[in-house]
């Protein structure tokens, strides 16, 4: 009798999760949170445990199966929804996490070093011999080209 109860419970608190889902127009997520909520009462309707013993032939016992059924129907279409609307699975996801190119490239995150000071083991120049001497050659090529 107590099981009966929480397993109600459960179920009416899982619909009522499912409810504001749907509210939220994430019916996707409600369809198959409302299968899952299903499943306690459709075990409790069963009387799994007394099944055991002995199953008599007790429409309780039908429904429960038929909200079984209900809740596996429940859940295969909001999984058919999910492929059909281009949703990446499980597989997908993991396999585009792991090609994932790194945000920053290598050298960038290098710290850059002031005049005075030199990488060790590099073999960089210093600043006033690396200084360019065209500063502004590629802005007026651009200049030009656009016949400013």
């Amino acid at each position: 009798m107590l099981t009966s109860t929480i397993c109600a419970a459960v179920s009416a608190a899982g619909l009522g999760i499912a409810a504001l889902t749907a509210y939220r127009k994430r019916f996707l997520a409600a369809t198959r949170i409302a299968a899952f909520a299903l499943i306690p009462i459709g075990l409790a309707m069963t009387r799994l445990i007394d099944w055991v013993t002995s199953l008599v032939l007790n429409p309780t016992v039908w429904a429960g199966f038929g909200v079984l059924a209900l809740s596996a129907v429940l859940f295969m279409i909001s999984r058919l929804a999910e492929r059909r609307r281009g949703i990446p699975g499980r597989k997908e996801r993991r396999a585009a996490a792991a090609s994932e190119a790194p945000a920053v490239a290598p050298a960038a995150s290098v710290p850059s070093l002031g005049a005075g000071r030199k990488a060790p083991g590099s073999t960089a120049v210093p600043a006033s011999d690396s200084a360019p001497k065209d500063d502004f050659s590629d802005i007026e090529a651009i200049l030009k080209k656009h016949g400013i």
